[in-house]
């Protein structure tokens, strides 16, 4: 009897040596995003395979306000915008989304259709992650359970923040409160990471471009604050917060 030749598709030693450090790659940039975190190397893998990954070129449309939630969305790299349509058609921009971090989950937790625009600010790559296997991690995996029990806290934490600074009638206090809201404390000092544009900050607090240039240069000139190149440093966070409450 004449034994069958292996099939010609099997993965050689050396093939499957080649494809271990892009395998292991991969699990450590999933690993970078909080939500996904702790699940075990077996819930890695299973999350991995079902996820669908798109390149995003600056301006485009990532998700259409209106749109059904039918899965969840992570970015993996580039800058994005959460932004809404007036009536007026003009865009109000409500957050800013960083590598790590996921969208898409109001929508998808209610069965509804998406409440907002997402826009990319940048080049930016996504993976998308089907409903069933978004929902089934949220009710069996209690680090994806708490994970996002604390940034739903926190989005309504922030959401209430952002009214509040949206009912300010002083342009320039408007402003000076966006940065506090925006500002990180980190090793070096304190610090607005990712800065928008002087066009995306106007539209995320209902005023114009030339306000917030002006509005800025003041506080170069007063030495409460210094740019870095896509970031601001704030050298002086006492009098940025004390011009908030004058």
């Amino acid at each position: 009897m004449t034994t069958a030749s292996p099939p010609s598709s099997t993965t050689t030693p050396e093939q499957s040596a080649a494809a271990a450090p892009a395998e292991r790659t991969v699990q450590v940039h999933l690993r970078k995003i909080p939500l996904l975190a702790e699940l075990s190397d077996e819930e890695i893998i299973k999350v991995k395979g079902e996820l669908r990954f798109r390149q995003h070129q600056k301006r485009e449309v990532v998700l259409h306000k209106g749109g059904h939630g039918d899965g969840l969305l992570f970015l993996l790299s580039g800058q994005l915008q959460v932004v809404d349509i007036t009536e007026d058609g003009r865009a109000i921009g409500l957050r800013l989304l960083q590598p790590g971090d996921f969208f898409g989950e109001i929508a998808l937790i209610n069965n509804t259709t998406r409440s907002a625009s997402v826009v990319a600010m940048t080049e930016a790559l996504t993976a998308f992650l089907p409903a069933q296997t978004a929902m089934h991690l949220f009710s069996h995996s209690p680090s994806v359970a708490r994970h996002m029990l604390q940034h739903l806290a926190k989005k309504i934490q922030k959401d209430s923040e952002f009214r509040a600074l949206l009912s300010i009638n002083n342009t320039a206090k408007r402003i000076y409160t966006y940065l506090v809201l925006m500002q990180k404390k980190e090793a070096d000092g304190t610090v607005v990471e990712n800065l928008p544009t002087h066009q995306d900050i106007a539209n995320m607090i209902n005023t114009s471009r030339e306000t917030v240039t002006r509005a800025l240069l003041v506080l170069t000139q007063k030495g409460i604050i210094k740019k870095d190149q896509h970031k601001l440093i704030i050298q002086k966070p006492d009098d940025l917060q004390k011009l908030t409450q004058d």
